[in-house]
């Protein structure tokens, strides 16, 4: 019984916030402003004469040092910070070319094939030795030239 007459005082403080809530609102429109009456002539249109304009210069161009380019290569969002993952972002081709299996785990056996190839490709007369000349063979290519200037 006592649930049926919270029941009914809920629903009748609830209508009473309503409209409470409903004359407040209509105090605030009846004060606002009337609205602008429209004007029957249209809003003239901007001249096309632009012989004295002049406008704003170019921003010019600065020359970036190799250090804030290579900054520019690793951050990739452009906010000015380099993220671990932007850091790293690099480096997944060639850590994907050493992990054979393709389970994102670089064991050792993965990377001491890849390095043993590399000593096999690298040593020319098979003697188990690198020479100064076949050990140069191993250093990364130079990058090419963008254009044929």
């Amino acid at each position: 019984m006592n649930r049926f007459l919270l029941g009914g005082l809920a629903v009748f403080v609830m209508m009473g916030i309503g409209l409470f809530w409903l004359q407040g609102r209509a105090e605030v429109e009846a004060g606002a402003p009337p609205p602008e009456a429209a004007s029957s002539e249209p809003a003239p249109l901007p001249s096309a004469d632009v012989a004295d304009m002049v406008g704003p210069a170019p921003p010019e161009a600065t020359e970036l040092s190799r250090e804030q380019r290579r900054f520019g290569r690793y951050d990739r969002d452009r906010d000015g910070r380099i993220s671990r993952n932007e850091m790293l972002s690099t480096r997944a081709d060639g850590f994907r070319k050493l992990d054979k299996d393709g389970n994102n785990l670089l064991t050792f056996e993965e990377w001491a094939v890849a390095t043993v190839d590399k000593f096999g490709e690298a040593d020319a007369d098979k003697d188990q030795y690198l020479t100064p000349a076949e050990f140069r063979s191993t250093a990364p290519p130079k990058p090419k030239a963008k254009c044929s200037c």
